[in-house]
């Protein structure tokens, strides 16, 4: 299960590194590793978990900020361009050994190196997007934790033909401009939807009012069922979504526990903040002197079903309890 410490104390672990001044970051480069990050939003739990989670991983490792290592942190999530640009310079300048990035960073932070080893997380699509060569030999400054594994695709049909009324028309939402791996998922769900006897149509989206209308239009047909492909986007406006999923009484599956954690119906995916403790170690082994291009990208090996059955009641939808046996967790 993810931790979830309060802003406060939260900040008391990372030992206020988001703030450290760079003239003092430049005195203590002579006895202290220097360790660059960039995450999502600084007001959103979910970026605090994975940070949290990738301190603990170094501390584990032996790693203390403020001992024998400086984090540059920087948040981006839900900030203007400009902002994001002047956050990713300074954690450059800082003069970091390390890099740890998500997926929405990568492009701004590959322009500025080809030298520094970036440590990512939350990438779909790394050999696709063109971060690396290929998983088992990434080949360059570059490797880390992949989000994405093909028999979740697959998984979340399946969720939907689960249910009574079950669902016969899937309807893909997704933000083409945060989900650029968004055709690598929609082939391995149509691949699928045959054998489940299931139709799918992608539902490109941008903003608040279309995924509105879309949601309207979904409700006046009938056996049709919602699939939100994960991306910063669906993350970021996840509130909207799974409340005008619920308003037009639109069954829909996720691929994080978050959504169902605020009143979505399903979620079957990844566990985030084990992917940013699993990139602790990477960390570890290139301050020991490994190069990224010999560390494999790794695919995500902890996986979590949660069903909201408050939700399911008030949609007026039965789970199979094949389907109830499977969860990790059940919300009532």
């Amino acid at each position: 299960m993810a931790s979830r410490l309060p802003r406060r104390k939260f900040l008391a672990t990372l030992g206020g590194a988001a703030a450290w001044p760079l003239a003092a970051w430049a005195q203590q480069r002579d006895r202290m590793r220097r360790l660059g990050v960039l995450m999502g939003s600084p007001n959103d739990s979910v970026g605090h978990a994975n940070a949290t989670a990738l301190v603990q991983g170094l501390s584990a490792l032996g790693w203390q900020e403020g001992s024998n290592l400086r984090i540059a942190l920087r948040w981006f999530g839900g900030i203007d361009p400009v902002l994001f640009e002047r956050y990713v310079a300074e954690v450059f300048a800082f003069g970091p050994e390390v890099l740890v990035t998500g997926t929405a960073q990568m492009a701004a932070v590959r322009r500025r190196t080809s030298t520094i080893p970036i440590v990512f997380t939350n990438v779909t699509d790394p050999v696709g997007q063109g971060f690396v060569r290929s998983l088992a030999h990434p080949g360059s400054n570059i490797t880390g934790f992949s989000n994405y594994d093909p028999p979740m695709a697959g998984k979340w049909l399946t969720m939907l033909t689960q249910i009574t009324p079950p669902v016969s028309r899937v309807t893909v939402l997704y933000n083409p401009a945060t989900a650029p791996f968004a055709g690598l998922m929609l082939r391995a769900i149509e691949e699928a939807a045959p054998s489940l006897k299931v139709t799918v149509r992608a539902a490109p989206v941008n903003d608040d009012a279309e995924i509105e209308a879309l949601m309207v239009g979904l409700a006046r047909e009938e056996r049709g069922g919602l699939l939100v492909l994960p991306n910063l986007f669906t993350t970021v406006h996840r509130d909207t979504i799974v409340a005008l999923a619920t308003r037009n009484r639109l069954p829909a599956v996720y691929a994080f526990r978050y959504f169902t954690a605020i009143g979505g119906l399903m979620s079957y995916g990844i566990d985030q903040p084990d992917l940013y403790r699993r990139a602790a170690g990477y960390v570890d082994r290139i301050l020991k002197g490994a190069k990224p291009g010999d560390l494999p990208v790794q695919r995500p090996t902890k996986f979590e079903l949660s069903i909201n059955l408050k939700t399911a009641g008030a949609l007026g939808i039965t789970v199979a309890p094949s389907l109830l046996d499977t969860a990790d967790e059940v919300i009532e």
